[in-house]
């Protein structure tokens, strides 16, 4: 399910970033990117960025993080971020 961008009401999808890719490093910048080049085109509305990620196994701190010109942008479209954690999906 990686990145599935959609609006909150109808569930109308906007974007599907990532297709197989469950690591959640690489969404994050793939969501990253797409705002500064899509997202910020979008009129004000509720959207939803539903990040599927799987847990690596051998987690032991770090991650991903969302830069602050991302977070300005989700504001001001209006959207919201979800994080879907998933068991083993054998992606990897």
């Amino acid at each position: 399910m990686p990145v599935n961008i959609y609006l909150e009401e109808t569930t109308k999808k906007v974007a599907w970033l990532c297709n197989d890719n469950w690591e959640l490093a690489p969404q994050i910048y793939e969501l990253e990117k797409w705002l500064v080049e899509h997202g910020i085109k979008l009129p004000s509305n509720s959207y939803i960025a539903d990040v599927g990620f799987e847990v690596r196994k051998s987690a032991s701190g770090g991650g991903a993080s969302l830069n602050s010109e991302s977070l300005k942008i989700m504001g001001k479209i209006g959207m919201s971020l979800y994080l879907s954690e998933y068991g083993n999906t054998n992606a990897q």
